[in-house]
């Protein structure tokens, strides 16, 4: 059984399968990286207070993409291996669930490789 990212849900009566757990903000498993709608399009800002890191048009994907990147490249400098360890031990072998479209890049995916990695 490998571990997969599912999509929460607003709709009446969905609920996560059993033992699924909710990695998006504010849990300590979220992401940074906020895409944040303005009249133009999205940015990226880098925390809440952070500064802009890029802008891009309506659609989303693009952006997506960049902010699963940059969470990738955050979590996986050596400095963060005792948060990688900690993650791996929380989250290893469970479905994670946020709000993400299924089709576009997430970093709930960042994480289930983390989790269910065979070597730490």
């Amino acid at each position: 059984m490998n571990p997969n990212r599912i999509q929460r849900r607003r709709t009446k009566g969905w609920r996560a399968p059993e033992g699924a757990v909710y990695v998006g903000r504010p849990t300590r498993f979220g992401n940074p990286a906020r895409l944040i709608h303005v009249d133009n399009g999205l940015i990226v800002q880098w925390g809440t207070n952070g500064g802009v890191v890029g802008t891009w048009p309506t659609g989303g994907a693009e952006a997506r993409r960049f902010a699963t990147e940059l969470y990738a490249s955050w979590i996986n400098r050596p400095e963060q291996a005792d948060t990688r360890a900690l993650f791996r031990a929380l989250l290893h072998g469970r479905d994670l669930t946020c709000w993400c479209p299924l089709d576009q890049p997430c970093h709930a995916d960042v994480l289930l490789a983390i989790a269910n990695e065979t070597t730490p």
